[in-house]
């Protein structure tokens, strides 16, 4: 994607501050980067902590394809960082019918015009006890389906452990190695022709959650459970925090305290 000079130059202001900082808290081991199309593209990671955009943010621009994260719109009015996000064409998501077609006509613009929209399908962190991508939203796949863009699935693993979920501070020492795995483009082509609907949605969502899955099985030498976790079969909300700071998953305590913006892709289905 062709940037604008403004959007550059913000960019490599963030870069200059964030960069430094990140390979002061952990190393890293990027894999994969070479299946990452030469045009526009949807990358798909895992959703395990809050510095899980960070990450993948750093990765990508150390690739030369500057991040595009969709993040709440309440964030685009807080003075300073309001101008960045705009700054560097970061998209504003509301949960309204109104405001997700206007969040989806320009994730459009940017994927057509060669860009990486960023979209967690988890919605928020995690709710599976053990890290485990759970159950996936559907926005990634509509957006795909509507652009032809590739989606890519990547996972990550190790940031957890610099940044727990839900923790207040960084644990730096010893210090850890974040690997992320990009993999191949998930193949949607028996999806093209049919209509979009909550059926086509939900399978080709699951073929991308298989996807992001299958990479995190291959970063922590583990399988995952048969069955991914489903937070409307716990009693779980779908967004914001579910466990009180300090507190184990799984447990009576919860909370709807807002999250890190980025965390909070919506389905992009119009309000549905």
């Amino acid at each position: 994607m062709k940037e604008s000079a403004k959007s550059r130059a913000t960019f490599v202001f963030l870069a200059g501050i964030a960069r430094p900082l990140m390979n002061v808290l952990m190393a890293k081991k990027w894999e994969g980067t070479e299946k990452l199309p030469e045009g526009g593209f949807i990358a798909v990671p895992n959703h395990c902590t809050e510095i899980d955009p960070i990450v993948i943010g750093h990765m990508l621009y150390n690739q030369k394809r500057p991040p595009h994260f969709l993040a709440k719109s309440g964030l685009f009015k807080v003075p300073v960082l309001g101008s960045l996000l705009r700054a560097t064409r970061q998209i504003p998501v509301e949960r309204s019918t109104a405001g997700a077609n206007r969040s989806l006509q320009v994730a459009k613009e940017v994927v057509d015009a060669g860009g990486s929209i960023i979209i967690y399908p988890e919605g928020t962190l995690t709710r599976d006890p053990d890290l485990w991508p759970m159950k996936g939203h559907t926005g990634a796949a509509r957006l795909a389906l509507q652009t032809g863009a590739p989606v890519v699935p990547m996972a990550h693993w190790g940031a957890q452990e610099v940044f727990p979920r839900y923790a207040k501070r960084f644990h730096i020492f010893p210090r850890k190695t974040v690997r992320v795995l990009v993999g191949e483009p998930v193949d949607l082509s028996a999806f093209r022709d049919k209509p979009m609907d909550r059926t086509t949605l939900a399978e080709a969502t699951e073929l991308i959650m298989d996807a992001i899955t299958g990479l995190l099985e291959t970063l922590r030498g583990e399988q995952a459970p048969a069955e991914r976790w489903d937070p409307a079969n716990h009693q779980q909300a779908k967004h914001g925090r579910f466990v009180e700071r300090g507190l184990k998953p799984g447990s009576a305590a919860s909370t709807e305290a807002n999250p890190t913006g980025a965390s909070e892709a919506p389905d992009l289905e119009g309000g549905k």
